[in-house]
């Protein structure tokens, strides 16, 4: 028999765990589904270790630590997780509620279908330079999970988005040497970050320079330089001990692209009142959405899941008058938490 429920979460990052907080505040339970075999989304994924700057109430955070403490936040709540599957089939019913199927067979009867799920199945975009096969997986990272395996190395760091600087700028102190490459003198990065590099550049803590790896040399089945053509056309090696890229993810919605939602370059569109999709229950939060004015930041996708929860209660009963409780001083908020008995 299928999991009969309120609501299915589908993405287990910070976006889609902040989505059960703002669920259980509200006195409906969640379900969690997620095709990772861990809870955190990219953050626990791809940069465990990654600072996050701009996170209320944390001047840094980790990115590991920040699943951590939405974890612990979201304990009063007890939604069940289900990791290390897929939604795979989606459809509705004649009562209008959605019946989801999972990559292992899992089902779930549920009135209403939260998306969370970033970017989708991601992975990283990969280097192609002859010869860094050899080191794939070796010397080749698209991932800081240990900072500290890097410490007293000779590192070379691809890239100019937020991933590529902010790794610069954390790895910068504890390195041998540190080359930031990227194609072009503009970054995508924050400026703050773009600014803070130059700096240790300018101090003779790390180099900066424009070009394209087109060539990984190995001795003995390790890295020790790569061949760079410059803007100019000329080349030059750089001995290097380890790579690290940061060159984005390359997104693919998976199943979801075929659930008859509009999909706008590989993202959902919805409303900023409700955050639905264009099929009535299902709702879009996080990265995977887009509207005019969207910031894939992690704090707007706290901020639209808020609203989005609102919305699933109004759906869920569409007679019942929504209230506004305040955490600091709403009783049965206390009791949903876990405050009172």
């Amino acid at each position: 028999m299928p999991v009969k429920t309120d609501v299915v979460i589908i993405g287990a990052g910070p976006v889609g765990l902040f989505q059960v907080f703002e669920l259980g505040l509200l006195d409906i339970h969640a379900q969690v589904v997620d095709s990772l075999p861990q809870a955190g989304g990219q953050c626990a994924k791809l940069y465990p270790e990654k600072p996050i700057y701009d996170i209320p109430g944390f001047p840094v955070v980790g990115a590991q630590e920040l699943i951590d403490r939405l974890l612990e936040q979201i304990k009063p709540f007890k939604a069940d997780f289900h990791l290390g599957q897929m939604v795979t089939q989606l459809q509705r019913q004649d009562d209008g509620r959605f019946l989801l199927e999972t990559s292992t067979g899992t089902r779930f009867d549920t009135a209403t279908i939260i998306l969370a799920a970033g970017l989708g199945a991601f992975q990283p975009r990969r280097m192609r330079a002859l010869g860094s096969e050899e080191i794939d997986g070796k010397q080749l990272h698209y991932q800081v999970t240990r900072k500290e395996d890097f410490r007293g190395k000779n590192l070379l760091i691809l890239g100019g988005g937020d991933s590529a600087l902010d790794w610069t700028l954390e790895l910068a102190e504890i390195v041998e040497s540190l080359t930031l490459i990227h194609r072009r003198s503009d970054y995508r990065g924050q400026p703050a970050s773009v600014k803070k590099m130059k700096s240790l550049a300018a101090a003779g803590k790390m180099r900066e320079m424009q070009g394209t790896v087109r060539r990984v040399h190995c001795e003995d089945g390790r890295l020790n330089s790569v061949e760079v053509l410059l803007p100019d056309g000329s080349d030059t090696d750089i001995s290097a001990d380890e790579i690290l890229v940061f060159w984005g993810l390359s997104p693919n919605l998976g199943p979801i692209a075929n659930w008859g939602l509009e999909v706008n370059k590989r993202q959902i569109p919805v409303d900023t009142e409700k955050f639905q999709t264009t099929e009535t229950g299902i709702f879009a939060v996080g990265d995977i959405n887009t509207y005019p004015g969207k910031k894939k930041l992690i704090l707007s996708g706290f901020h639209e899941t808020a609203l989005a929860a609102f919305a699933v209660q109004k759906h869920l009963d569409p007679d019942k008058k929504v209230m506004l409780q305040y955490t600091t001083t709403s009783s049965a908020m206390h009791k949903r938490l876990g405050l009172e008995d």
